[in-house]
């Protein structure tokens, strides 16, 4: 599997992160993932750190107080690949659990609420 089937563009292919890539039928549906991981007893974060600058599925991490170590957010253009991303933490990185959040969609934060709807109350869609 080349880097680019695992999130990575092809050499001379100009485009910025984060956003959607297209093809000749339009664009893609990029899937990504918040995964929250906990590192083995024995596994140092640098470990898991390094792991993270070469995996090309790897879009953003963050360390968290919390009881995970930390959250990383992966993507990539196939949900095939993202499950073997999110595998390959469990076997490559040191990680001793992982749990996959998939991202479905955005919320939309600029739309104005609903005066019908209680503050309280949000959709479940």
């Amino acid at each position: 599997m080349t880097r680019w089937e695992r999130g990575d563009l092809p050499p001379g292919t100009d485009s910025n992160p984060g956003e959607r890539a297209t093809s000749a039928d339009g664009p893609r549906r990029r899937h990504e993932a918040l995964v929250s991981v906990r590192l083995g007893p024995s596994a140092p974060g640098s470990h898991l750190v390094e792991y993270l600058r070469h995996e090309p599925c790897a879009v953003d991490a963050w360390w968290i107080a919390a009881d995970v170590d930390a959250v990383i957010r992966l993507a990539a253009d196939s949900m095939t690949v993202l499950h073997r991303a999110v595998a390959d933490l469990r076997l490559r990185a040191g990680v001793e659990v992982a749990e996959a959040n998939y991202i479905l969609r955005a919320l939309d934060l600029s739309a104005p609420a609903d005066p019908r709807t209680p503050e309280w109350a949000g959709s479940a869609a």
